[in-house]
């Protein structure tokens, strides 16, 4: 993905957000792995309004908020931390002194991606996501990738990417965003599509049931069939494995993440709407899966 500016055409940075915590530096590793996997430079990014904090908390400078001195250690140790991890990918840190939510949705502008960890420094180990990475994956015009799961999971040891592939066919944003990551990653992309059958439609004899339930898997792997086609055109040399399962998409997708190194799916943006967009599929893997989640947006 690229941007155009002045007449030419300028790769636009990977972008993680960070704030000191456990997951946060999760989030830091995935993106220099993720920015070499594309070519990417990565811009480590820590936003606080500091001057809330002002005489909450005695200053190492008697000219500076103790908050700012803590924001620019934070951002200058993730900055090396990710430089010690790969010293190839170009790192550059800013502290944005604006809430995490409103200055990652406009960091994101003018992202390749978003790059978050599951919580933050104010949270539990034991909860569940956190606020700031739900509300910027629902909110985001780029898609936003939030780094959870085991080591594993993490790491890319299954050599797999999964994406949910819901009822829009062609032109779909997850599915050529899955397409470009397991190029770049030299994987196999697993295309997962739910199906079930209409309550309504159950019968008692079990020949009919099957009838019905045969009809319905058919349709859901032709439907798959038509969504990967223009991208199965634009990237042959990407390994596709199509799987249609019975059940809620949730739980299928769920279960599909167990093994998988990037689960994608999308988000529907409806113009003239407000409030978080994200529907229950994407909600219920970003508290959920166990492996990062990327939450591509859909503008419909």
């Amino acid at each position: 993905m690229a941007g155009k500016e002045g007449g030419g055409t300028v790769e636009l940075p990977l972008v993680v957000g960070v704030d000191g915590s456990d997951s946060s530096l999760q989030a830091v590793d995935w993106a220099v792995d993720e920015a070499a996997h594309h070519g990417l430079t990565l811009r480590v990014v820590y936003a606080s309004r500091w001057e809330r904090y002002e005489g909450g908390h005695p200053s190492l400078d008697a000219d500076r908020p103790a908050e700012e001195v803590m924001a620019e250690h934070i951002t200058a140790s993730c900055a090396e931390r990710a430089r010690l991890r790969n010293p190839e990918v170009k790192v550059s840190g800013d502290v944005l002194p604006d809430d995490a939510v409103s200055a990652l949705l406009r960091a994101g502008r003018e992202a390749f991606a978003l790059v978050t960890g599951s919580r933050g420094r104010s949270q539990l180990a034991g909860l569940l996501l956190g606020s700031v990475s739900l509300t910027v994956a629902a909110l985001a015009v780029c898609p936003v990738i939030v780094v959870r799961g085991s080591e594993q999971n993490r790491q890319g040891a299954f050599w797999k990417v999964v994406v949910g592939v819901g009822d829009a066919t062609r032109g779909s944003a997850a599915v050529r965003f899955a397409f470009e990551e397991a190029e770049a990653r030299g994987c196999a992309l697993h295309a997962v599509r739910a199906w079930r059958c209409p309550a309504h439609e159950h019968v008692d004899h079990p020949l009919l049931a099957d009838d019905a339930a045969r009809v319905h898997e058919e349709r859901a792997s032709a439907n798959l069939t038509d969504a990967l086609r223009e991208a199965v055109r634009d990237h042959p040399e990407v390994d596709v494995h199509r799987q249609t399962s019975e059940g809620p998409a949730h739980k299928v997708l769920l279960n599909s993440s167990a093994e998988a190194d990037l689960m994608v799916v999308g988000a529907l943006r409806r113009h003239g709407h407000f409030g978080l967009q994200l529907g229950r599929v994407a909600h219920a893997l970003l508290h959920h899966a166990e492996c990062p989640v990327a939450v591509v947006p859909q503008r419909v």
